[in-house]
């Protein structure tokens, strides 16, 4: 798998996973010494756990205004059972996904994207499809996981493993509905745990298989050897949009926190700090002058009021450790705090140019996710701004009132503003664009476009330059070459 053909989807979209049929036989895996046993057959297995998992029918209406839904490849796409319909007016979908009961009195997890957005629900069970209306108990977009309720008792609710304990190289069965394909069982291996940083969803740790999954099997089960629930499948990583040994799951843990959640609150609480964080990568830690042996999370901002900011937190700190456990970089960090209860006192350990320091610090509760951001528009749409090259094939501006309201810059956002840059300079394949406004470089503030000349002008022409950037509402830092 490449990474960086993964990318964020427009609406919470990913491409759900599915089973593609297949028989394996381990017979050609027995030692000879017992050939003459029975062949092994995870018969019993799929017998036990085949009637938990259960098909999820979904209705939503829409608007036609919008164009067919773009099926692109190397993307994770949503799926509804099929392409979108063309034509004009309101369009009903009908969408077709997996899910898993986990307790006898009718609570069944799937994938939140499997019901994001439907107006109803029906579920069916077993081999003749009994059909019961579903309600949601609660959603949470940031794993992907979604709990539903049937009125239905004595179900037969699958158990859950220790996903913990997950390894790759373990055989796995994957049970879904692939193309409709009701209770289709493949098999495979785990192929890695601890998957993420894929911009999948925001909480990520997936279990990596290579069990054939493919549309139509999102929010089915994927299960050990014996019977128990490790995962809920959720994307796959394809060219084709079909089966191509890269599937993903949500592991069993994670989905039961947020169930247990979900089910006694009806939304998922966590932890939160209040910093934006991004992976110390190896340009990042030379550009800071730094042990080229340190990881963590490095803190690009600081909200005001937060209890980072109490506990004396400050832009620019590699956040190293959380009650003495090693933070190997953003998303680690993420999980640590998102499983922790608001009020949970934390000791924080930072790196802070090269000294470390140790950060007490109480957990407030995470804010309501912020709306997201539509596309927003150059600065070139308001009035033309006065633009001042620096090197590196970019042309810069000061922040105009016309520019603040265009791009939706708090008021506290000082800097210089990207105004055109060039694609192939070192700016544009560090990742910066246009609309992306530059408050640092190598630790010096940036107030206005000449303050960025002047510090320009000074740069070493192989020095590595680290600058600080709010780009799509939020700071964090960027290394790249001077010249």
């Amino acid at each position: 798998m490449q990474k960086g053909i993964l990318r964020p989807c427009g609406l919470l979209i990913l491409f759900t996973l599915g089973d593609s049929g297949g028989v394996f036989s381990a017979a050609a895996q027995e030692p000879a010494h017992t050939q003459q046993s029975p062949i092994a057959s995870f018969a019993p297995i799929v017998e036990k756990v085949a009637p938990s998992v259960v098909t999820v029918f979904t209705t939503q209406t829409v608007s036609r205004t919008l164009a067919p839904f773009p099926f692109s490849d190397d993307t994770l796409r949503q799926f509804f059972g099929g392409q979108l319909p063309r034509g004009q007016g309101k369009q009903t979908l009908q969408g077709l996904g997996s899910g898993v009961i986990v307790s006898p009195d009718g609570y069944v997890l799937t994938a939140n994207h499997v019901v994001s957005g439907a107006e109803e629900i029906m579920m069916g069970l077993g081999t003749e499809l009994r059909k019961y209306k579903a309600k949601k108990v609660g959603t949470d977009p940031g794993t992907d996981v979604a709990l539903l309720k049937i009125d239905e008792k004595t179900l037969p609710a699958i158990a859950f493993a220790d996903s913990e304990k997950a390894r790759a190289g373990d055989i796995v069965l994957a049970i879904g509905n692939p193309f409709g394909l009701r209770q289709t069982v493949t098999m495979g291996i785990i192929s890695a745990v601890g998957r993420g940083g894929m911009g999948i969803v925001d909480y990520e740790n997936f279990i990596q298989t290579d069990a054939a999954i493919n549309m139509g099997n999102s929010g089915g089960a994927l299960v050990d050897t014996e019977g128990r629930l490790l995962g809920i499948n959720t994307a796959i990583f394809s060219r084709s949009g079909g089966n191509q040994g890269v599937g993903f799951a949500i592991p069993a843990n994670l989905a039961r926190d947020v169930m247990q959640s979900l089910r006694e609150k009806g939304r998922v609480i966590r932890g939160y700090i209040g910093t934006s964080v991004q992976t110390l990568t190896p340009d990042l830690t030379e550009a800071m002058k730094l042990n080229e042996q340190l990881t963590g999370a490095l803190v690009g901002e600081v909200t005001p009021g937060s209890p980072s900011q109490k506990a004396g937190m400050k832009t620019g700190d590699v956040i190293t450790a959380v009650n003495g456990k090693k933070v190997s970089d953003a998303r680690e960090l993420r999980l640590m705090i998102g499983s922790m209860a608001p009020g949970t006192k934390v000791q924080i350990e930072v790196n802070r140019e090269g000294q470390r320091k140790m950060l007490d610090v109480e957990l407030a509760e995470m804010p309501a996710a912020a709306a997201e951001q539509g596309a927003q528009a150059s600065p070139e749409e308001s009035a033309q701004p006065e633009k001042t090259t620096v090197s590196g094939g970019v042309a810069i501006a000061d922040i105009t009132d016309d520019i603040r309201s265009v791009l939706n810059l708090p008021k506290d956002i000082q800097g210089a503003v990207i105004a055109e840059i060039d694609a192939d300079s070192p700016a544009a394949k560090a990742g910066l664009r246009e609309g992306d406004v530059i408050q640092e470089v190598n630790k010096q503030p940036v107030k206005s476009a000449k303050d960025l000349v002047a510090i320009s002008k000074k740069l070493k022409p192989t020095e590595k330059i680290l600058m600080r950037v709010y780009s799509q509402g939020r700071s964090g830092y960027v290394a790249l070459e001077s010249k």
